[in-house]
């Protein structure tokens, strides 16, 4: 069923992309690269995928996206983890309303948890900026959207890929998971810089880029929501925010 789910949804966004002779523009190219290094346990995972999951059903969403100027954006889902593993979850998907957001919401719960060694950084970026212009879409903006929580320590430095991403007319936001929790196994991550300062130093750059820090995953879903309706509008703000959960 939910490898059914997938192909349906590919289906129905290439259908749509072919329905006309020339290209469907859109407001926002959007690639979201989550991280599934070996830092993150099978509960934070989970935490992730709901937490995206959740963002796309909210109504703030779906109202950012209908309140562009074409009405709709397109959206594929990558995971990463070393420089040699990067996968697409979810293909390129044209959301243009609660129906279709739902189902990519539904998509997102259907793909496997699954977890690797390293953290490239570099490696994500590089994936990513290739995806655009692998469907019949072209956004306004081309935005890559990575999630992650730990500094890149695999692969080429994070800035190259970021800069040379960056030269092509992509944005690159980052999404800061501070997490000091061990990883499976009781493994701890080495010393290394802080998080919010290696992703605005290393990662973010281009037109409007910012950093959402979330400051621990119980905050993810909160942060991951905000970053969203603000990578969709295309509004401006501060170049670092930090997210805090609403209280109870």
């Amino acid at each position: 069923m939910r490898r059914l789910l997938l192909v349906l949804i590919a289906w129905i966004s290439l259908a749509l992309a072919s329905a006309t002779a020339q290209t469907v523009p859109v407001d926002l190219e959007l690639v979201l690269a989550l991280d599934v290094s070996r830092s993150m346990d099978d509960e934070e995972l989970e935490l992730q995928r709901q937490g995206y999951a959740g963002a796309f059903v909210h109504p703030a969403i779906i109202q950012a996206i209908k309140s562009g100027a074409h009405g709709r954006i397109a959206v594929t889902m990558i995971e990463w983890a070393g420089a040699n593993y990067q996968r697409t979850m979810i293909p390129w998907t044209l959301i243009d309303g609660a129906e279709s957001s739902e189902a990519f919401a539904e998509a997102i719960l259907a793909t496997p948890k699954l977890s690797f060694n390293w953290t490239s950084i570099s490696g994500a970026i590089d994936y990513s900026r290739a995806q655009f212009g692998t469907a019949a879409y072209r956004g306004t903006r081309r935005v890559i959207d990575v999630s992650g929580d730990g500094v890149n320590n695999n692969g080429r430095p994070a800035s190259i890929a970021r800069d040379e991403a960056v030269a092509s007319g992509i944005t690159i936001n980052g999404l800061a998971i501070i997490n000091d929790r061990p990883g499976p196994g009781g493994w701890r991550p080495f010393h290394q810089p802080p998080l919010d300062q290696h992703y605005r130093e290393q990662v973010i750059g281009g037109p409007g880029a910012f950093l959402m820090v979330a400051e621990d995953f119980s905050s993810f879903a909160f942060a991951i929501r905000n970053k969203l309706i603000r990578e969709i509008s295309g509004l401006g703000g501060p170049t670092v925010v930090v997210a805090k959960a609403p209280a109870p």
